[in-house]
């Protein structure tokens, strides 16, 4: 059987950091969104002696074995649900930016998960596809649900908040992606060294991540500069605009025309 997912990517429209927690993450008080930038999977899966999965796509930024969260999806789902062995082969089309602070990875693995649940006729609930996304990172669940959500705990509580309408615009580094780790490691470093960036106070600033990067990155400054207004999603690198257009530069990423959207992942018709 074949299915065909659409997976968006997130904005962060706030994102406040709270305290680190026992497990190492931290606590946070986000407002994400949903918008209309998509990756899409085309998973197929058929009865095998033995349990057999193969990943390929489209990009050269991604790894296609183990280290993917789809293939960690794809074995988590056959171990909660104890199937029976089947080759799975997952085609990725990748649209979204890699390292962006836009949940390209966590939407494919929750689209993974969505997708594998609706070919094996719906062994897991709604809930229990929500476990499993916790298991494999912060983002998923709301990808997951999509909309417009307050997210609390380290990411994966929801809190659905009225859908409002809006157009933006997105704008990357070509050349610069930042990890969560390293964000939220200059965050503490910073916020225990009473850091002031030069864009202002911590207070100042929608996203404390971005607070905590843009002085370490010329390409960021330069976005902020240019567009005063812009807002760094998640960990960056790449920076929102709603209702507002990005004019092109060299060496930068640009979406523009794109808008808020109501839903999560979804089966493409």
């Amino acid at each position: 059987m074949t299915i065909k997912i659409q997976c968006p990517a997130k904005i962060n429209l706030t994102l406040k950091v709270l305290r680190k927690r026992p497990d190492g993450f931290h606590d946070i008080e986000s407002i994400m969104q949903t918008i209309s930038l998509y990756d899409y999977l085309t998973i197929k899966t058929s009865p095998s002696e033995k349990f057999f999965i193969n990943l390929c796509g489209n990009s050269k930024e991604i790894p296609y074995d183990e280290k993917n969260l789809v293939y960690k999806a794809a074995m988590l789902f056959i171990e909660y649900t104890n199937m029976t062995p089947h080759k799975i082969e997952i085609y990725i089309e990748k649209n979204i930016p890699v390292s962006a602070g836009l949940a390209g990875g966590s939407t494919d693995a929750a689209g993974t998960l969505y997708g594998l649940n609706k070919i094996f006729k719906e062994p897991l609930s709604k809930k229990e596809l929500h476990k499993l996304c916790a298991k494999l990172g912060s983002d998923l669940n709301f990808c997951l649900e999509g909309g417009r959500q307050m997210t609390t705990g380290r990411g994966e509580i929801l809190k659905p908040l009225e859908f409002e309408e809006f157009n933006l615009s997105l704008i990357k580094p070509n050349d610069l992606g930042i990890s969560a780790k390293e964000a939220y490691t200059k965050f503490s470093f910073k916020s225990n060294n009473n850091f002031v960036s030069e864009f202002g106070r911590k207070e100042d600033f929608a996203n404390d991540l971005e607070w905590a990067l843009i002085d370490d990155y010329e390409e960021l400054k330069a976005i902020k500069q240019l567009y005063p207004g812009a807002i760094m999603s998640g960990s960056g690198s790449s920076y929102f605009s709603v209702n507002g257009e990005f004019a092109p530069i060299d060496n930068y990423w640009i979406s523009n025309n794109l808008k808020a959207t109501a839903n999560g992942i979804c089966i493409c018709n």
